[in-house]
């Protein structure tokens, strides 16, 4: 495992809030999660220090669960979520991760 991959049995930090997910828009009963755009795995990586400041490496978003649980699914290697997919609208430019979203806003 890489100094970027994600640990096993990790939890994301959840919220239990009114705060509509960054993605998809929905308001769950379940609340949303933090997703950190460079994952914190990345943060002492060269290459991520180089180029992003530590106020924008610990930048989050609010996600639902449905769409966190997406993201990871979709883009399992943390170093490519941080170097390609480190914004919302490069996340919603996923193949996959968009049609996640059209599909579960659809759900409510």
């Amino acid at each position: 495992m890489s100094s970027c991959e994600t640990k096993p049995g990790r939890r994301a930090a959840t919220t239990v809030s009114p705060k509509p997910c960054a993605l998809c828009g929905r308001v769950t009963r379940r609340g949303t999660t933090e997703h950190h755009l460079i994952p914190r795995r990345c943060h002492r990586n060269k290459w991520f220090k180089k180029r992003f400041s530590r106020t924008r490496m610990q930048q989050t978003i609010s996600v639902c669960h449905d769409c966190h649980r997406s993201i990871h699914r979709f883009v399992p290697r943390e170093k490519d979520l941080g170097r390609y997919h480190n914004t919302v609208e490069t996340l919603l430019e996923h193949e996959q991760i968009a049609r996640f979203v059209a599909w579960v806003r659809d759900r409510n």
